[in-house]
C-alpha cells in the first residue's frame, strides 16, 4: 500500500483544513500519517484513523538549535515512515519538509495556503521585514524547485506572484482552489432574527484586517445601526501579526466589537450571522469565507486573489480595496440596509461555492494529482 506523510505545522490546523484530504486519501486506498507540532488535539487526530507524530516545531522559533532538532524530527520521521509522497502546507513545513524530502529523494506536493507574514507588502517595513522577507524567498526557491517536486496554489494570482519572483517553475505550478467547502455540515441557512450579526471568522491578527474592521465598527455605530460587530476566530501567538489580548479586550470593553474566541462548531456559529466579512491582506483561498457563503450569506472582503474568487460582486456580496476602513464601513451599512436583498445575495452566495468551491471537486483535484504521481501504485479500482 502507497504511503502518504501529511506534514503541517500544527495539529489543529490539520483538523481544520487537511482532514477531508486524509480521508479522501485514505478512502482511495492509501495509508497516510499525520507529522505536525502537537497542541494538544493530537488524540483527535488518531480518533479519526491516522496515525499522528508530534515533532517539536515553533512556528515563531528563531533558535537556531530549536530549528536544528526540527529538521531533525522531520527527517527521523520521514526516514522511518519511508512515505511515497509528503504533502507540506505552512512556511516551515514547506521548507523544512522540502529540504529533508528532496534529500531523501522523495516526492513531494508543496500546497501554498497563503503568501504569509513575511511576503506580504507592507508600508514603510523595517529591516528586520526585510531580511525575514529576503530569507524566507531564498528558503522558498530551494524549497519549490527540483526534480519530483508539485507546488499546488489556491487562487491564479498566487500562482502568478510566485513565479513572477521566480520563487517556483511555472510547469511545477498547479492550481486547485483551496480545501473545498463540505456542502453538507454547512448547510443553507436561513437569515435569523433580530439585531444583524456582521460576524468575521479569523485569527487575531492585524493582516486579517480586524484593526481595519474595527475602525469600519466605530462607523457603522456612529450611523445608529444595531448590528453586532462579532469576530470569531483563536489567538495565534506563532505569529508576528498577532494582536496583543490586551487590545483586544480593550475593544471589548469599549463595545465596539464582541470576541467569541476559537469555535469548533463553525456551522452553527455562522448560522447565527446575517453578513460575512474578512478585510484581510492576503489569502491563499479562505475557507471560513466560503463556509459563510455556502451557509448563505452574503459576503464583504478586500479585492485581493484568493478573497476576490469566493464573490462575485453585486450578486453575493461586495469587495472593497484593502486596509482601507471607511469603504468597509460603507459596504456593511449598504449590505445592511436591505434585508431582502441581503437574504438574495446569500442564496446566490451558496450556489456559488457549491459550484465553484466543493470539498468533492478539490479531492477529485487532489487525488488526479496524486494518481499522477504515484503511476502504477496509485490504487485503481477494479
Amino acid at each position: 500500500m502507497a504511503k502518504v506523510v501529511i506534514f503541517v505545522n500544527v495539529d489543529y490546523y490539520f483538523l481544520s483544513h487537511r482532514l477531508a484530504l486524509a480521508r479522501g486519501l485514505r478512502d482511495a486506498g492509501l495509508e497516510v500519517v499525520v507529522v505536525a507540532a502537537d497542541t494538544g488535539e493530537g488524540e483527535r487526530i488518531r480518533a479519526a484513523g491516522f496515525r499522528f507524530r508530534a515533532i517539536p516545531l515553533s512556528r515563531s522559533g528563531q533558535s537556531p538549535l530549536g530549528e536544528l532538532r526540527t529538521l531533525a524530527a522531520i527527517t527521523a520521521a520521514y526516514r522511518e515512515e519511508r512515505p511515497d509522497v509528503v504533502q507540506h502546507a505552512s512556511i516551515k513545513a514547506l521548507m523544512y519538509g522540502s529540504w529533508v524530502a528532496r534529500a531523501l529523494r522523495i516526492p513531494v506536493v508543496n500546497v501554498v495556503t497563503g503568501l504569509g507574514y513575511a511576503l506580504i507588502d507592507r508600508p514603510d517595513p523595517n529591516l528586520a521585514q526585510r531580511l525575514l522577507r529576503a530569507g524566507v524567498k531564498l528558503g522558498y526557491r530551494f524549497a519549490f524547485r527540483g526534480r519530483g517536486v508539485h507546488n499546488v496554489f489556491q487562487n491564479p494570482g498566487q500562482l502568478e506572484h510566485f513565479v513572477g519572483l521566480g520563487l517556483c517553475d511555472r510547469a511545477s505550478a498547479r492550481l486547485i482552489r483551496g480545501s473545498g467547502v463540505d456542502l453538507e455540515r454547512f448547510s443553507a441557512q436561513p437569515l435569523p432574527e433580530g439585531p444583524p450579526i456582521v460576524m468575521c471568522p479569523a485569527r487575531l491578527l492585524w493582516d486579517k484586517g480586524i484593526g481595519e474592521l474595527v475602525a469600519a465598527a466605530r462607523v457603522v455605530r456612529a450611523a445608529g445601526s444595531d448590528a453586532r460587530i462579532v469576530v470569531v476566530g483563536g489567538e495565534d501567538a506563532g505569529n508576528p501579526a498577532q494582536i496583543p489580548r490586551a487590545q483586544v479586550d480593550e475593544w471589548v470593553a469599549e463595545g465596539v466589537i464582541e470576541w467569541w474566541g476559537h469555535q469548533r462548531d463553525m456551522p452553527a456559529v455562522l448560522a447565527q450571522s446575517s453578513l460575512v466579512v474578512l478585510p484581510s491582506y492576503a489569502e491563499g483561498m479562505p475557507l471560513a469565507l466560503a463556509e459563510g457563503g455556502a451557509t448563505g450569506r452574503a459576503v464583504i472582503t478586500t479585492d485581493i486573489p484568493g478573497c476576490r474568487e469566493v464573490v462575485i460582486p453585486g450578486e453575493t456580496g461586495w469587495l472593497v480595496p484593502v486596509r482601507e476602513s471607511a469603504s468597509l464601513a460603507a459596504a456593511i451599512l449598504d449590505a445592511l440596509s436591505d434585508r431582502a436583498r441581503l437574504a438574495r445575495m446569500g442564496t446566490a452566495s451558496r450556489a456559488h461555492v457549491a459550484a465553484t468551491l466543493s470539498r468533492g471537486q478539490v479531492l477529485t483535484e487532489m487525488l488526479a494529482l496524486y494518481a499522477e504521481i504515484l503511476g502504477p501504485a496509485f490504487p485503481r479500482s477494479s
